[in-house]
């Protein structure tokens, strides 16, 4: 599961400069944010990957939630006048409709993870599962 989240942080991340890319205004925007909380949401996965994909959606959430509402301080705005990195992880101006947009990242991200889940778990119901040595069964 890991690797899988490391490889979707990747091509994530891929996608919002390809976007940035051939993109522009709302589009671009607006696409953005709902990449950044699916790249959350590939990273919580990648730390935490025995969450369920509908906790490690909502932390995803609640984390690019938090940074937007961060944004109604001067703290980011300082901080990305300085460093690019800042900018680009913490952004400097609070903005209303992000918020939607980081929960349809989400969404997408969460359903996403639970087809992967859903085949993955099928699969393992396809294999046999090997039991134990037993009195009973002469072993």
């Amino acid at each position: 599961m890991r690797l899988v989240a490391a490889a979707a942080a990747l091509l994530t991340v891929g996608a919002g400069l390809g976007l940035r890319a051939v993109a522009a205004g709302s589009v671009a925007k607006y696409g953005g944010d709902a990449l950044y909380t699916v790249l959350l949401l590939a990273l919580v996965v990648l730390v935490a990957p025995r969450l369920s994909p509908l906790r490690a959606a909502g932390v995803a959430l609640a984390a690019s939630w938090a940074v937007e509402f961060l944004q109604l301080s001067a703290v980011p705005a300082e901080l990305s006048r300085h460093s690019t990195a800042a900018r680009l992880v913490l952004g400097s101006t609070f903005n209303a409709p992000d918020l939607f947009w980081y929960a349809v990242g989400a969404a997408a991200g969460w359903l996403v993870q639970r087809a992967l889940g859903v085949r993955q778990r099928a699969s393992e119901v396809d294999e046999p599962v090997p039991l134990p040595p037993s009195p009973e069964r002469g072993a």
